[in-house]
């Protein structure tokens, strides 16, 4: 994978795919926007395939030719900035305006992520429950309305396990603590855990559990991550190049250099192996499961 000038690629192909996403609902073609604002058409797919990095009045200038809305606007300014940095830091409620999540636009373009989870379920397998406690704890003082729109995104986002057409294909390792540590109530995190026992059934589903006993594995090194792959276009190359996610408390680092995404493809096979398999890992699931229920 080539290493552009402004290394990451991640915040240039996030903002092409909205402002392409943005002329569609428009009903505007290539031409016809290229035409408004007096560019070639060239120079508007570069753009839109992330080919490119752009000055923020461009982006301006685009959203109101398409009529975006002054948030999301606002927003896509603010990542266009972020397409000229070498390596890519993406702070929420820096420059990009809180509720703007690059992070979700990335997944539902993916054809299967691979993530490695410590000490809590991750967001595609989370209940209700458990993840209301989870941004509850994250977000100090949310209110109720903002906490129901969060948790609504995030079950959401599930729907892309069971889509009809080529479901997303998930490979996830979780640590022990993930299923001892208690997330609200004894009731809630039974159901967090059944819930984890009934999707690993899914034949695009893969779950196992790398237990304490497991002792140390590269996962300890890590923390933390999310391998994402794209799917591949007509000429057999990727759609996009694949990205690494690892989220942190004020911000998600996103790494797609070749040097990276290897390292990290080694750390998740040596996790992978380390872990119980299917099977043994749906018993100890369930194990742990019916102690909440007993407890």
């Amino acid at each position: 994978m080539a290493e552009g000038p402004t290394g990451s690629t991640v915040p240039r192909r996030q903002l092409g795919r909205n402002l392409r996403d943005l002329r569609n609902r428009a009903r505007l073609t290539v031409r016809a926007a290229a035409a408004k604002l007096e560019w070639s058409e060239a120079k508007m797919w570069r753009i839109e395939t992330g080919q490119t990095s752009l000055r923020s009045l461009d982006v301006q200038a685009m959203c109101q030719v398409y009529g975006a809305p002054s948030d999301l606007t606002d927003a896509l300014m603010g990542l266009a900035k972020e397409t000229k940095a070498r390596g890519w830091w993406h702070a929420y409620g820096d420059v990009i305006p809180e509720g703007f999540d690059v992070f979700v636009g990335l997944e539902e373009a993916a054809e299967s992520v691979s993530v490695y989870e410590s000490d809590i379920v991750p967001g595609l397998l989370q209940t209700d429950g458990y993840a209301r406690e989870i941004i509850r704890t994250h977000i100090r003082g949310i209110d109720d309305g903002d906490l129901d729109g969060r948790v609504s995104l995030r079950i959401k986002r599930q729907a892309a396990l069971t889509r009809p057409t080529v479901p997303l294909e998930l490979r996830v390792v979780l640590g022990e603590a993930a299923l001892r540590r208690p997330v609200g109530s004894h009731e809630a995190m039974a159901q967090q855990l059944a819930h984890l026992v009934y999707v690993a059934r899914l034949p695009n589903v893969s779950i196992r559990v790398v237990p304490f006993a497991a002792g140390m594995h590269s996962g300890v090194v890590t923390g933390p991550f999310n391998i994402l792959r794209f799917p591949l276009a007509g000429d057999g190359n990727a759609t996009e190049p694949p990205t690494i996610y690892a989220d942190g408390y004020t911000g998600g680092l996103y790494l797609d250099k070749e040097r990276e995404v290897a390292q990290f493809d080694a750390a998740f096979g040596d996790i992978w192996k380390r872990a119980l398999d299917e099977q043994a890992s749906r018993r100890l699931i369930s194990e742990v499961a019916g102690s909440y229920e007993q407890g």
